[in-house]
């Protein structure tokens, strides 16, 4: 009788274990958005490349949750839909939303305090006293453009900005939005606004935004006009009927020159921040704060804030990794000014190669 019992389990494993192959062997389906239903069976579908196509639909699924921009899976062969996706969102849009804060407070960005000011009172305030506002009969700003040059810490103000506030925070960098087949781009940005106002307050933060926002020129390329139509909805989304109150719009960018014109209007970005590079100041306290993490032995900050003239905020933690890594390297457990020094050397000389590099001059030297 054990024996009988033992061969039953392992039928009943072997059959699910087939069953898992089978469905392993199973074609690929082919996912696309909803448009329209023309009848209980029939709807009109846009796949993934663009193209859009009326098909048969499975009867096994429900009419009532068959809606226009549900995102369904269809047939290879005959396009059918075949499963309703839970998710209605485009898997780039719904992966934006960042679901725990980041670990970045306004204390792990030193060097910035009359910016962090800014930024608070744009941002912050809005989401948490609006009655403020109501009050005193003042609209807040919708968006806050962060320019200046990499590695100054735009992008570290926006997550301190996401730690200290309660609101979902949805981060997209603006490449991603630049796809290549027609309407793609303008659909991500309205899925991005329409996912923010869903989950509000929440705060959408658009990295690198030149990448979406350059400025249009005439005689532009394919390519060129679907980055200009996904700019153009962006804008639209910015002025749209419905109020933006609960949400917030953070951009940043390294080439505010080339940045179209329609996009720095009031209204729309109601605030720019220029987030250039520290000063003396700054630059010692971003030093503090990357050795008070190190152990370091009779480490006089102050003697090489001098030196470090020029270095960007990624270039100081650079300096002090470095530093650390001297260390290491000579075997020790502490940090010395001797080790600073020389790692300030090294930065410097990267950086005096990276700015050879840049200049045409030197191109056949």
């Amino acid at each position: 009788h054990a024996l009988d019992g033992e061969v039953r389990a392992l039928r009943k494993k072997a059959t699910r274990l087939e069953d898992e192959i089978a469905h392993l062997k199973s074609p690929p389906m082919i996912i696309g958005t909803l448009q329209d239903m023309l009848g209980p069976r029939t709807a009109i579908v846009k796949s993934s490349n663009g193209t859009v196509f009326q098909v048969a639909v499975n009867e096994r699924l429900a009419a009532d949750k068959l809606r226009p921009g549900a995102r369904v899976a269809m047939n290879q062969d005959s396009l059918a839909i075949i499963e309703l996706l839970h998710d209605a969102w485009d898997p780039m849009v719904s992966g934006a939303e960042m679901i725990e804060a980041p670990n970045i407070s306004y204390a792990d960005v030193a060097g910035l305090e009359d910016e962090i000011t800014l930024v608070k009172e744009a941002v912050e305030l809005p989401l948490k006293n609006p009655a403020l506002f109501t009050k005193v009969g003042v609209t807040p700003p919708k968006g806050v453009l962060l320019v200046g040059p990499p590695g100054c810490g735009k992008t570290l103000l926006a997550k301190a900005v996401a730690n200290s506030t309660e609101a979902t925070f949805i981060r997209m960098v603006g490449s991603e939005l630049a796809q290549k087949y027609i309407g793609e781009g303008g659909r991500l940005v309205r899925e991005l606004f329409a996912l923010a106002k869903e989950k509000a307050p929440s705060i959408i933060f658009l990295d690198e935004i030149d990448a979406i926002g350059a400025k249009r020129l005439d005689g532009s390329t394919s390519g060129d006009r679907e980055v200009q139509r996904t700019l153009m909805q962006l804008l639209a989304e910015l002025d749209g009927f419905d109020q933006l109150d609960d949400v917030k719009i953070i951009a940043a960018t390294n080439r505010p020159d080339i940045l179209d014109d329609a996009l720095l209007r009031p209204g729309r970005f109601d605030r720019v921040i220029e987030i250039g590079l520290p000063k003396d100041e700054g630059r010692k306290a971003i030093l503090e704060l990357h050795l008070s993490s190190m152990t370091t032995r009779r480490v006089d900050v102050a003697a090489i804030v001098g030196a470090t003239k020029g270095f960007s905020g990624a270039e100081l933690a650079a300096t002090c990794i470095e530093a650390g890594m001297i260390a290491i390297r000579d075997q020790r457990t502490q940090i010395r000014q001797g080790d600073l020094k020389d790692a300030v050397a090294k930065i410097s000389e990267k950086r005096a190669h990276a700015g050879a590099r840049q200049d045409p001059t030197r191109l056949y030297a």
